[in-house]
């Protein structure tokens, strides 16, 4: 319950970000005509609704098993972050059609300056909010306080490429008045939108792995057989093994083998023994431990 409250009120935070910076962004970018400065409010508003979605999933994700999901609701984190890489595409799409467009048409930009202030202030609020994403999605294993976390990530480095662009814009029209330097400023904003691509296919691929059952990394799954080999001494060997991970959730299958001698209590007080050392290996994970004789 802890860990939930603790996915939950992060969610809360990315939320409110991103609310206060999609308005500063796009009013600013609007006021001085920058296409770089609106695309990077176009991508603060799909880290707006990536958030949402991340503080729907988390609570969605907390709510414990019942008879039409046996297994928990753990892959609503899974597929929060499908959708959210998916909403980056899209939204990466969508900036490079209207920074092509800007750059057949240019237009001035004015006082790029104030253009490049607020970028410096989504650089300090996301990367106070990342942070705090980081370290409650790690400790807690969140799929989609982490996906979250790498959006703001992302939008850190799109908005010093933009704020980099606007501020050589702004140096040039003091020093070189009357050059034409509005490219810069669509071009900042075509290499926002590549950046923005990268990060989708890294969610894409992170977070549909749990989608589709991949096995846990193979620490995990040595870390799971020397448990189960250290619960008891009876245990000879591990014949068998299946894991999979459903949002911060580890499901695990394990056949052991025992002397062929021992009677079922004795079987099962081991396989319960193997459960728990499994547990205490890696939290959150349920394991179903089948039991053979050896030979």
């Amino acid at each position: 319950m802890e860990a939930s409250v603790r996915k939950s009120r992060a969610a809360a935070y990315s939320v409110l970000s991103n609310s206060l910076l999609v308005g500063g962004k796009l009013a600013i970018g609007l006021l001085i005509g920058s296409v770089s400065v609106i695309s990077e409010a176009i991508h603060s508003a799909v880290d707006l609704l990536a958030a949402l979605i991340a503080w729907f999933a988390v609570r969605m994700s907390a709510k414990p098993a019942d008879a039409d999901h046996p297994f928990g609701h753990g892959k609503i984190e899974n597929l929060s972050g499908t959708i959210e890489a998916l909403l980056i595409l899209v939204a990466a799409v969508w900036i490079i059609f209207e920074a092509v467009a800007k750059l057949r048409h240019p237009e001035p930009v004015e006082h790029p300056g104030l253009g490049a202030a607020i970028m410096a202030v989504s650089v300090v609020a996301n990367w106070l909010v990342s942070r705090h994403l980081f370290t409650v999605g790690r400790e807690t294993d969140s799929v989609a306080l982490i996906a979250d976390a790498w959006h703001l990530r992302t939008d850190i480095w799109t908005s010093l490429g933009v704020m980099a662009a606007l501020g050589v814009m702004a140096l040039a029209g003091w020093l070189w008045p009357g050059a034409a330097l509005h490219w810069i400023d669509p071009v900042a904003a075509i290499l926002v939108a590549l950046l923005i691509l990268h990060a989708a296919w890294e969610l894409t691929v992170s977070a549909g792995r749990d989608l589709v059952d991949a096995a846990l990394p193979a620490a995990e799954l040595d870390a799971i057989r020397s448990a189960a080999l250290g619960a008891d001494p009876a245990v000879q060997a591990v014949a068998g093994m299946r894991a999979r991970k459903a949002g911060a959730e580890r499901l695990v299958e394990v056949t052991i083998t025992v002397p062929g001698a021992l009677t079922v209590d004795a079987g099962h007080a081991i396989a319960d023994r193997v459960e728990a050392a499994v547990a205490l290996a890696l939290p959150r994970t349920t394991t179903m431990v089948h039991v053979e004789p050896a030979g």
